[in-house]
């Protein structure tokens, strides 16, 4: 399992009952995780301080409960800031557990002694982005709601990247990689985050399970011919880490050789010491 452990701003004190309680900063947060399905005493005198909790609804959904938290925070992981903010299906705009794929593929930008092209794609509020960024890498950004783009802009102005060569753009990821096809444009990193499910600015609809390899397979048109590294992110189920070192040994490996590995991800768990499961990655490299 690949471990997201060098948080100094960020940690999960402790899981039970469908819930995880996690420290961002000077602030506790109580959200559901579907994957705690234990169910120990709350040790953590954190339940009882908490500043948030996410109550899921058992007709879908749910709502925040507020116990003083401010509307907008900050928290750090090594050179870079993320701004915070509690929102719709108890997201607060980062996913702590990527920090692991952000130490990996900025070692390689860093030791790649040439300039690097990368695409970050679903890219969110742009942890991937700014990581890459500030690397060294030129980045395009790419992700169909301009709300989280905007918010991945702000990400890289507290992070002093306003400046960086990083390309925003509100646009389908699918459509955007049949363009790039067409005009010829090739990258030498390219970084997915799909989602389950999910609609385009114009309403297109993307469903893992039946448009995740044909994207893979598209999107592997537009790596460079000396590309140093691909990675890809699930959240879904199905897609356990055998799934995408398959998808990526038979679409990307044969054309550009290299080696792929895949691995569940996780974050410490500080009551228990035990390790959170938070999805799983798969990676290609030189």
């Amino acid at each position: 399992m690949w471990i997201a452990e060098n948080w100094k701003d960020y940690e999960v004190l402790d899981t039970s009952s469908g819930e995880k309680l996690e420290r961002w900063g000077d602030y506790t947060l109580v959200r559901p995780d579907p994957q705690v399905i234990w169910n120990t005493p709350h040790q953590h005198t954190g339940w009882k301080s908490k500043n948030g909790h996410y109550h899921r609804s058992t007709k879908g959904g749910g709502e925040w409960e507020f116990i003083n938290l401010p509307k907008e925070w900050q928290i750090q992981y090594r050179d870079l800031t993320f701004h915070l903010k509690p929102f719709s299906f108890k997201h607060t705009g980062l996913f702590p557990e990527q920090a692991t794929n952000w130490d990996w593929f900025s070692k390689i930008i860093r030791e790649a002694n040439r300039p690097l092209k990368v695409l970050n794609l679903f890219a969110y509020t742009g942890g991937a982005t700014l990581a890459a960024a500030k690397a060294g890498a030129t980045v395009t950004h790419v992700d169909a709601s301009k709300g989280m783009v905007n918010w991945a802009k702000e990400n890289a102005a507290a992070s002093g990247l306003q400046d960086t060569p990083i390309r925003w753009l509100v646009d389908d990821c699918v459509k955007f990689v049949e363009r790039e096809i067409r005009r010829g444009n090739t990258y030498d990193g390219i970084i997915m985050d799909p989602p389950s499910y999910g609609r385009g600015p114009k309403g297109e609809i993307w469903k893992i399970e039946d448009s995740i390899y044909p994207f893979v397979e598209l999107t592997s048109k537009i790596l460079a011919k000396d590309a140093a590294f691909f990675l890809i992110n699930s959240y879904t189920t199905g897609l356990q880490p055998a799934v995408l070192n398959y998808m990526i040994s038979t679409a990307i490996l044969p054309k550009f050789g290299g080696k792929v590995e895949a691995e569940e991800i996780g974050l410490p768990v500080t009551e228990s010491g035990l390790i959170l499961p938070c999805g799983a990655s798969g990676r290609w490299s030189k």
